[in-house]
């Protein structure tokens, strides 16, 4: 009898195991087609962040940065900061549209002890149409940073590419320049 019991009892473990794995197999699949579809569509992800209903996703295409499915079209962007329970850890700022110390961004200032697993990190993108939140979460050691680290990287060079073509348009048409 004892056996009996601990035979059905391996069986129902072994089949809890077998829905466990299909379960991460449809999740695995159903990511995957997210990202093809993605990718088909010209985006890249630039940031993954866990969610309750599975994965938040900063992504870019040519003409905009996505996060939640909402457009943040780049050319709009003026000021991105990094933000670590709420206050503010490093700004980048277009030309005019930030305190004058907000163009530089000190790389050691992202780098925070380990201390501060659990603490709060957000990104906030300043466009024209306002600011749009994009929230990294209070995840394990680092996770959170690292992905807000992301999204403000990427962010910032975008936004230094544009500043640095708009220098070179301005210097190709000031009066006595070369064509």
């Amino acid at each position: 009898m004892r056996d009996l019991v601990a035979g059905v009892v391996a069986l129902g473990l072994f089949l809890f195991a077998l829905g466990l794995i299909s379960t991460l197999r449809y999740h695995h699949r159903a990511r995957e087609r997210e990202r093809r579809a993605l990718l088909a569509a010209g985006r890249r992800v630039l940031a993954e962040r866990p969610s309750a209903d599975g994965l938040d996703l900063f992504v870019a295409d040519d003409a905009n940065f996505y996060w939640r499915g909402r457009p943040i079209a780049r050319p709009t962007v003026r000021v991105v900061r990094i933000l670590i329970n709420g206050a503010p850890l490093a700004t980048h700022a277009a030309p005019g549209h930030g305190p004058a110390d907000a163009g530089e961004v000190d790389p050691a200032a992202l780098d925070r002890p380990e201390g501060i697993a659990h603490d709060r990190w957000d990104v906030v993108i300043g466009t024209d149409a306002g600011e749009v939140l994009v929230e990294c979460g209070s995840v394990r050691e680092r996770v959170s940073q690292e992905l807000a680290r992301a999204v403000f990287d990427a962010v910032r060079a975008d936004m230094e590419r544009r500043e640095a073509a708009r220098a070179d348009e301005d210097a190709a048409g000031a009066p006595g320049s070369a064509r």
